[in-house]
């Protein structure tokens, strides 16, 4: 299909409680011209990540707030169409913010995050999971905070959505005795048979403290946190000494209006543990090694990725919400063209 315009998913109202269709408003610009020094993209894939309702709110605390009107911020996968800078030329495929809209403008800086896809072994869809922001901060994390051994038991929360996914086979090739926490008994079918999970743990139909106790015996050493809330705090009573609790998403409370307080948060002194955040973009460094290493894994079969794909870019504000009511089965992304 040939696009003559740009169409434009736009922030119409910030959300207030879940996201709603309401909350976007799908313009059409014209296609935007480039200067010297820029191109552009043609957007052929979009992802949802949980953290863009607070784009639409606050900013997440990391960017300025989007205001009414503006373009909804995600990260996407394009190929330059034309170009007035030689270092990008056409033809080239790249990952990063592109927006939620069939055509971006870039220049490459520094500060517009943007990678050029280098592996030929995997589709370029995976630029938005397992070989993009997805799957980096999984590797990145998991490498220097997890910091695994051979042996270890790791819990990864929140394990069948993009991050989790690739963050339970990441931690078994590492040699890593991997329990998934899901919300279903499907999605813990898939972790274990399709994964290599040893153990799982539905969280809706089980009570995770007993759980735990039951598939970690010899405690947890690395905990690869996606969800936050109660769940962050069961597993803190199973940690063992020197445990590192990487603190990656916090799900579960977003749609809260206050937020969960820790109970055992005493357990991180007590067991001398470290739980860290981080901000993946300063793993940066690290970005090259993570996609030639894992690409390496996709060819020879050892790492599969789960992509739930939508069609179209008016789908956009669908996945975003199938994002929150858990309906994605790995990473939710939007065909685009």
């Amino acid at each position: 299909m040939t696009v003559k315009v740009n169409r434009q998913w736009c922030l119409a109202a910030r959300p207030v409680g879940a996201v709603k269709e309401s909350d976007f408003s799908l313009q059409e610009k014209a296609i935007p011209s480039i200067e010297k020094g820029e191109f552009l993209l043609r957007t052929r894939y979009l992802s949802v990540a949980p953290v863009m309702r607070n784009y639409m709110i606050d900013g997440a605390g990391i960017e300025e707030p989007l205001a009414i009107g503006d373009v909804m911020r995600g990260r996407g996968v394009g190929e330059i169409v034309e170009s007035r800078n030689t270092e990008w030329p056409v033809g080239t495929i790249v990952q990063g913010k592109l927006g939620w809209q069939d055509y971006a403008v870039a220049d490459g800086a520094p500060g517009s995050l943007m990678f050029a896809i280098r592996q030929t072994v995997a589709p370029i869809a995976t630029g938005l999971g397992v070989l993009g922001m997805t799957g980096f901060t999984s590797y990145c994390a998991l490498k220097d905070i997890g910091k695994p051994k051979k042996g270890e038991t790791v819990v990864v929360s929140g394990a069948l959505g993009g991050v989790g996914s690739t963050a339970v086979q990441l931690a078994r090739l590492m040699g890593c005795r991997v329990i998934g926490i899901a919300g279903s008994n499907e999605k813990c079918r898939l972790l274990e048979e399709k994964l290599g999970c040893h153990a799982t743990i539905n969280y809706r139909d089980q009570d995770v403290g007993e759980a735990l106790s039951q598939v970690t015996p010899d405690g947890v050493d690395i905990f690869f946190d996606n969800v936050g809330g109660s769940i962050l705090d069961q597993v803190l009573l199973h940690i063992n000494k020197y445990a590192r609790i990487i603190c990656c998403g916090r799900i579960s409370e977003y749609l809260n209006d206050e937020p969960y307080r820790l109970r055992n948060w005493g357990e991180i002194g007590h067991m001398c543990a470290k739980m860290q955040g981080f901000f993946v973009y300063d793993y940066a460094p690290m970005f090259a090694e993570a996609e030639a290493t894992m690409a390496e894994w996709i060819a020879s079969g050892d790492l599969t990725y789960q992509e739930d794909r939508l069609e179209g870019l008016e789908m956009m504000p669908t996945a975003l919400i199938r994002l929150y009511d858990g309906k994605n089965v790995g990473k939710q992304i939007v065909h685009v063209s």
